[in-house]
């Protein structure tokens, strides 16, 4: 069976094509933003499209959740199985912290260890200056200190290593249906229209940005 890279996915999703994944709702709309540069530059100079945490995860995991991350945990009861134990395909739920208001999601890519997991994520790092980068296979370190994976240190593009920020995490959400509770039918909110190809500029929400600005 085919299985599409990241690469792939990124780009379907950032085109607003429905071969991988549903259109976006729209609250998730202002994760992105598509840039241009200079035509004397050249159009292979175009810098990508910014790219949400929330529409990432839910396109790797198929978890489908929509809204801003801090919603996903309490919108996984009853529709999902969670807990505390880190498995591969599982989002791992942060709580609001600091600056990020919104909180984040992240797919476990790999159980290295009862401390270890790497994540596949979007809009962490900034990476060549710029946020809504994805980044796949990046580690994650359990410091709670009963091993519950309450807190948690991540891979910090700029630093090459972990952050230094322990960061608050609710758990995880599994693929997995909870079959003790019938399967929700989410009511969702009027779906964003596709990003047009070629030159463009979609202004992502001041509210967004702003709860990313001081990540480490």
């Amino acid at each position: 069976m085919y299985k599409p890279s990241h690469r792939s996915l990124a780009i379907a999703l950032l085109a607003g094509s429905t071969a991988f994944a549903p259109p976006l709702a729209a609250r998730d709309a202002p994760g992105f933003e598509a840039r241009t540069v200079s035509p004397a530059i050249g159009a292979r100079a175009e810098l990508t499209p910014y790219l949400q945490c929330v529409p990432y995860a839910r396109q790797v995991s198929g978890i489908e959740i929509y809204g801003d991350a801090r919603t996903w945990w309490d919108q996984a009861q009853g529709r999902y199985a969670t807990g505390t134990v880190p498995k591969k395909g599982a989002v791992m739920t942060f709580r609001p912290h600091g600056s990020m208001e919104l909180g984040h999601v992240a797919a476990v890519s790999r159980v290295v260890d009862s401390r270890t997991v790497l994540l596949d994520h979007a809009n962490w790092s900034p990476i060549d200056g710029r946020r809504g980068q994805i980044e796949r296979d990046v580690m994650a370190v359990d410091v709670s200190p009963a091993n519950d994976w309450s807190a948690v240190r991540v891979w910090y593009h700029p630093l090459g290593a972990l952050g230094t920020t322990e960061w608050p995490v609710e758990g995880f959400i599994y693929p997995s249906r909870d079959r003790s509770a019938p399967a929700a039918n989410p009511t969702r909110v009027a779906q964003s229209p596709a990003i047009a190809p070629g030159p463009t500029r979609l202004e992502s929400s001041r509210r967004f940005l702003a709860a990313f600005g001081n990540l480490d």
